[in-house]
């Protein structure tokens, strides 16, 4: 009874977070479901060890991102097959369009790099226990993060308005009123986006 409720409290407090990290790496909220859900299932059936590491959530989102993996790897397989066949994927809809300018030049980028940049900047994993979670060598990590950053910065960056004469521009450089962009991070993450505007 003690490890059903354990359990279920780790499960309350987790599955929302590992929720949202999938379903940003996968671009699909019901893949990233279905990924969490049978992680779930596999760490109850380990609970009693499981319990005992220093943290049981991140095994959890490393068993559900391995089977994301797998799952890219059959989907290609079948593309290379069968190229003609559209394979739908969708991302759940958002309020904000930074949101929205966030999550579509991060699906430009591969999964691999895409994954190692939630990892750091949305879970805040070192590049040593990023590596221990994709099982590849630092230096990949490394160069999957540089790319990454460098990729999304140049999707992410608008080139400047010139000044109008007309406009008025305030201490911080902007336009009065104009309020200041949001980070990537603070985006992805969803700082500074209120309830009734998350997704």
């Amino acid at each position: 009874m003690r490890a059903e409720l354990e359990f279920d409290s780790f499960y309350a407090a987790t599955r929302p977070r590992l929720l949202q990290q999938l379903t940003i790496v996968t671009l699909d909220r019901e893949q990233a479901a279905d990924a969490l859900q049978e992680a779930y299932v596999r760490a109850w059936q380990r609970w009693e060890r499981l319990v005992q590491y220093d943290d049981p959530e991140s095994w959890v989102r490393t068993v559900a991102y391995r089977r994301c993996v797998s799952h890219w790897r059959r989907l290609a397989t079948a593309r290379r097959a069968a190229p003609d066949v559209a394979v739908a994927e969708s991302v759940d809809a958002v309020a904000t369009a930074d949101v929205v300018a966030v999550r579509q030049a991060l699906a430009t980028l591969s999964p691999e790099h895409r994954a190692v940049l939630v990892l750091h900047e949305l879970c805040d994993l070192s590049v040593e226990e990023i590596a221990s979670q994709l099982r590849v060598p630092r230096g990949t990590v490394k160069s999957r993060l540089s790319r990454g950053r460098t990729a999304l910065a140049g999707l992410l960056t608008e080139p400047a308005d010139p000044v109008r004469p007309t406009d008025t521009v305030g201490a911080s450089g902007r336009p009065a009123g104009e309020p200041a962009a949001a980070s990537p991070r603070a985006v992805v993450v969803g700082e500074g986006v209120s309830d009734a505007e998350r997704p």
